[in-house]
């Protein structure tokens, strides 16, 4: 954590990765000078097909998941329109809104936060570039289900990007329908669940159509990132354990919020939105040493997004939530 704060605006993993992960890390250092080699990266792309279930030919590798996610813009978005749900990655929504030959944001409204299908589906109208973040960032909604994807895929000139950087939490991927779908790519990343946010590994797993545009595409890693991967993928039962316990705080978490007061939105993935009728919650926390996310700006006054942490890590917010929530009510009752 830096400067001692708590940081749970991130949605990083609160556990380290295993000793032989650092390990591993640590050991490529030797070999700084050096670019990666090519069957080194084949190697990692050999284990993250392993692993996701699919062809080797179907992976791409690239430094982050996020900057994949702008190539895929970048690639297909210019003579395209751009279909994506409202709020979602803030950065790709940038690249998006900046590149995209037309943009439409599909707003997911409060209490469900779900993605209108038929809103959807009328879009499709002519070429289009659908991308979904599934679970939804920073919603913590499942947006498409096997079905919904099916209906966007039957559009020949559409091409469907699923962005399941949190999958290993939701439980859902469509990595089984890639092989029958051209037009389908999801995009995932070890930063979350593999603890390996530092690291920046992402990569994709993509159909044809999409394998066309990245026939040309290098990535270079940095030995650390490559090494630590690859080794974080031959033990992913150290990972699965860290995922159920994630699971499980995050139960706990939004139910101590709920008996706070607070209103509290289901999740699949490794954090919670909330809403706190608390005033300038964020600054208050924030003054405690504890870093949450103001969504106020996407979605409302009172919108929160706070990452689960370690047991320890929840019990500190907690405590500085109900200290907040505690100070409203008696300045209410005072007024």
């Amino acid at each position: 954590m830096l400067n001692d704060c708590l940081e749970l605006d991130l949605n990083e993993m609160p556990y380290p990765p295993p000793d032989s992960v650092v390990e591993a890390a640590r050991t490529s250092l030797e070999s700084l000078n050096r670019y990666t080699e090519p069957r080194a990266l084949n190697r990692l792309a050999g284990l993250l097909a392993e692993y996701a279930g699919v062809r080797r030919e179907q992976i791409v590798l690239g430094p982050g998941s996020d900057l994949l996610l702008r190539e895929l813009v970048l690639c297909f978005g210019a003579g395209r329109k751009v279909v994506m749900a409202s709020p979602s990655f803030l950065a790709t929504t940038e690249v998006a809104r900046r590149f995209a030959g037309q943009l439409v944001s599909i707003r997911l409204s409060p209490p469900e936060f779900s993605l209108g299908r038929e809103a959807l589906l009328d879009e499709l109208t002519e070429p289009s570039l659908v991308i979904i973040d599934n679970p939804n960032n920073p919603t913590g909604r499942l947006l498409l289900g096997r079905e919904a994807a099916a209906d966007i895929l039957d559009h020949s000139d559409t091409l469907l990007v699923v962005d399941e950087a949190y999958f290993e939490f939701s439980g859902l991927t469509f990595a089984g329908l890639v092989q029958d779908h051209a037009n389908l790519a999801l995009s995932r990343t070890l930063d979350k669940a593999f603890s390996l946010a530092g690291a920046r590994v992402g990569y994709l797993v993509a159909g044809q159509r999409f394998l066309d545009a990245f026939a040309r595409f290098s990535s270079f890693l940095p030995q650390p990132s490559l090494q630590a991967a690859a080794e974080a993928l031959r033990e992913p039962g150290y990972m699965w354990r860290n995922v159920e316990l994630v699971m499980k705080e995050r139960e706990r978490l939004r139910a101590e919020l709920e008996l706070l007061g607070a209103t509290v939105y289901p999740s699949s993935a490794n954090f919670l939105l909330f809403r706190s009728g608390a005033p300038d919650l964020v600054g208050v926390l924030q003054d405690q040493g504890i870093l949450v996310l103001d969504l106020a700006n996407q979605l409302g006054p009172g919108y929160v997004r706070v990452a689960v942490g370690t047991p320890e890590h929840n019990d500190a917010f907690l405590r500085a939530y109900q200290a907040a929530a505690q100070n409203h009510r008696e300045r209410r009752a005072h007024d």
